[in-house]
């Protein structure tokens, strides 16, 4: 196809390429201070104040990131998710790239980049800071490295394709699912040349080079991450989570009006002698993550190259028309691909701090509901706090459940004068307990079963007043806060005993 043949001389970017993705930035930056943060996100706070090569849920960066992040904003929300918006404008900016590289002029470039900015995981990654939010840009980083290396038959990208799987593995591990779809690509395509490439083994080189403190940290804790991972695969497929895989391609992946944009891209690439690479970076990922049962999601990453690709591809074919004909068109995929935006931003973007607008977006997104909540329980438990003696206060400890309850203590419990919390969940159980031995224990999100039968004397202080309309986790199953004796067990054995994954 002559669109897929390698241009001496790219196109020029699109203006309107950079248009779409300064309006996302702005949209997100106006935003994304409304509500609060997500359970997540205090979770990687949490970890951001303790920094170390790897953590029990995750690889490192995200946590070193929201550090920076920390360290320059303090606890602001729109500073502290800046990361996460300028790493899914750059998402957009790149897949425009990949586009232009791959032959694709002003049109081509701006569909594609618009398909990408109004897709429903994108604009999600761009309202919290999260490692999916950073991962994703990392596979699109990768996937224009390849379409460069392919369209130049130039071997030294394999540098710059390392680099990107380097931060990758830094960032979430789901990324060793496209590094064996750009290996069995490599195999069943005649880029297969390219094992013999001294270059393809110095960009593995950088990949391992990046990712080696994460892994000697991983060897240091007997692979923690992979216990963890392993409960927590059981855990989605036991709740059903890893439920509806395919639908969410259409629904949470990639923009539904414009499915027909990267099917295209996923026919042209393999009727591409250049570049049918890229169609088996796709299938081979999309077919172990079917069959080891994940999360609809987790695909994501892999859609801006066939959105580029089908972008190029419906550009030659549009070309054949008259002019008439192609605004037609045109305008027809503009107008639905916004349209499914628009619907896709009132669900998921908090674009209204109150209001029915509001009202909407809560009843049907429940990442949002989990940033609500966190003052209001810092006040119950600094008002059971308060009903203590002095005594007790001042041996006092906190045990929480669930990491979004560590992190907003740890967090915000300063200005509450409240001590760091206490949990055995994640990265909590390898920071320990505190020294001296706490003797009195505030306890919230602990099952009652675990509570009676690892602490002394419990008695129920408080019922934090979650309004019903809430209805997020710490609503529904931890709104009790228990005053607890010291632990059955001396802290030592208990702390073995303690370790979970949540």
């Amino acid at each position: 196809m002559t669109t897929m043949s390698a241009p001496a001389t790219p196109p020029a970017l699109s203006r309107a390429l950079y248009a779409i993705t300064a309006a996302i930035i702005l949209l997100h930056l106006a935003t994304n201070g409304r509500y609060g943060f997500h359970r997540d996100e205090l979770q990687f706070l949490s970890d951001a104040q303790h920094l170390d090569w790897g953590f029990v849920a995750y690889p490192p960066l995200t946590a070193f990131l929201e550090h920076i992040s920390l360290g320059i904003f303090g606890i602001n929300l729109v500073g502290l998710r800046l990361f996460s918006v300028l790493f899914q404008g750059a998402a957009i900016l790149f897949t425009g790239l990949i586009a232009r590289d791959l032959g694709g002029r002003q049109l081509a470039q701006a569909a594609a980049g618009l398909s990408v900015a109004l897709s429903p995981l994108p604009l999600f990654q761009g309202t919290e800071f999260q490692y999916s939010s950073f991962d994703y840009f990392w596979w699109v980083l990768a996937a224009w490295g390849l379409v460069r290396l392919l369209r130049t038959d130039n071997p030294r990208w394999w540098l710059a394709v390392g680099a990107a799987l380097g931060f990758g593995l830094l960032t979430k591990y789901s990324i060793v699912f496209y590094i064996a779809g750009i290996l069995g690509a490599l195999l069943l395509t005649s880029a297969r040349k390219h094992f013999l490439s001294r270059w393809f083994w110095a960009g593995v080189g950088v990949a391992m080079l990046l990712f080696l403190p994460n892994l000697l940290w991983q060897i240091q804790h007997h692979f923690i991450s992979y216990d963890f991972l392993q409960h927590i695969h059981v855990r989605d497929v036991g709740q059903g989570r890893a439920d509806g895989f395919f639908g969410d391609q259409f629904r949470v992946c990639a923009n539904l009006f414009a499915a027909p944009l990267w099917i295209a891209g996923l026919v042209a690439s393999l009727r591409s002698p250049r570049y049918r690479m890229l169609a088996w970076m796709y299938l081979i990922p999309l077919a172990l993550f079917v069959a080891a049962k994940g999360r609809g999601y987790y695909l994501a990453a892999a859609y801006p190259m066939l959105f580029a690709m089908g972008a190029v591809a419906a550009e030659h074919w549009l070309s054949r028309l008259s002019r008439l004909g192609r605004n037609a068109v045109a305008a027809v995929f503009f107008a639905g691909v916004t349209a499914i935006g628009v619907f896709a931003c009132a669900v998921i973007v908090p674009l209204a701090p109150s209001g029915p607008l509001r009202d909407f977006a809560l009843a049907r997104n429940g990442d949002l509901r989990e940033e609500l909540g966190w003052d209001t329980l810092l006040q119950s438990v600094a008002g059971v706090r308060d009903t203590l003696s002095p005594q007790q206060q001042s041996h006092l400890g906190i045990v929480v459940g669930n990491y979004g309850e560590r992190g907003a203590i740890d967090l915000f419990g300063p200005v509450y004068h409240l001590p760091p919390a206490i949990t055995g969940t994640n990265s909590g159980w390898l920071n320990s307990y505190p020294h001296p031995e706490p003797t009195t224990l505030i306890i919230l999100g602990v099952s009652d079963e675990d509570r009676e039968a690892q602490f002394t004397g419990c008695r129920f202080a408080a019922q934090i007043p979650y309004p019903v309309s809430q209805n997020n986790e710490e609503a529904k199953y931890h709104p009790r806060i228990y005053v607890c004796g010291p632990p059955r067990l001396a802290w030592p054995e208990l702390w073995k005993v303690a370790q979970s994954f949540g």
